[in-house]
């Protein structure tokens, strides 16, 4: 009986192993186009060396499109300039000198626009300034003109002793010349206004260009630490996928 009781024993713990055996290989087979698709997906990512190269790159072009600009001369004192040539001018000759000045300094702004793409909205508004001088100086020798026709005639009423009539001439003649110098001097006021509000803009451009300047350097180390943490994590190799062969 004893004999008996051990032989059934033996049996049923013999026999189970082959069933369990074969469950196993079932489940790798099972779980082989897992671990397939697990490996393709490592082989398919970029190596450090790629990755580290698109890093630079992109910081490249950040700090590309937030350069600082270059030291720049100060274009709004070309109009102020012309403004002061004009104001100063007594004659149609002077007007010319004035004027001439004025479309000298337009064209070489617009050459100057064209290499110094950082300040061309500064320059433009230069060359806007420097346009509205050139209009102006062409009104200026109109009235000159004017002038010195008033002053032939108010010569020939004194010397015809129309003495009223020269005075109430003269009256005008003064009033005008006045008033040409009141406008030149809001002319020039006005390019100085125009002058220092481009030098503001200048400076919050600047001061913005800064902060993503500052913003670029403090990100640009932790970016590529992250690229080369997260390409050593990438390296390891996936842990191999547990069996149960538990019934």
């Amino acid at each position: 009986m004893s004999g008996m009781s051990v032989s059934g024993v033996g049996a049923s713990a013999y026999y189970p192993k082959p069933a369990a055996s074969g469950q196993a290989a079932a489940v790798q087979e099972e779980q082989k186009p897992l671990a397939d698709a697990l490996r393709e997906e490592q082989e398919s990512q970029p190596t450090l060396a790629d990755m580290m190269k698109e890093a630079q790159e992109k910081v490249a072009e950040r700090e590309k499109m937030f350069q600082l600009p270059k030291s720049s001369r100060r274009y709004g004192d070309a109009a102020i300039l012309a403004y002061s040539k004009l104001a100063r001018a007594r004659t149609a000759g002077d007007v010319d000198a004035a004027s001439g000045y004025a479309r000298r300094q337009i064209a070489q702004l617009s050459a100057a626009k064209r290499s110094d793409s950082d300040n061309a909205d500064r320059i433009q508004a230069a060359i806007n300034q420097l346009q509205k001088a050139v209009n102006r100086a062409g009104r200026k020798k109109r009235e000159i003109s004017q002038e010195k026709l008033t002053a032939k005639r108010h010569a020939r009423l004194e010397k015809e002793k129309r003495t009223r009539e020269a005075k109430r001439l003269r009256h005008q003649l003064k009033c005008r010349q006045t008033q040409r110098m009141i406008r030149e001097s809001g002319y020039l006021r006005e390019a100085e206004v125009d002058n220092r509000f481009q030098d503001q803009i200048a400076a919050s451009k600047l001061e913005m260009r800064n902060q993503m300047q500052e913003l670029i350097d403090q990100t640009k180390v932790p970016v590529e630490t992250a690229v080369q943490q997260y390409a050593a994590a990438s390296a390891e190799p996936a842990p191999a996928p547990e069996i149960s062969v538990e019934a």
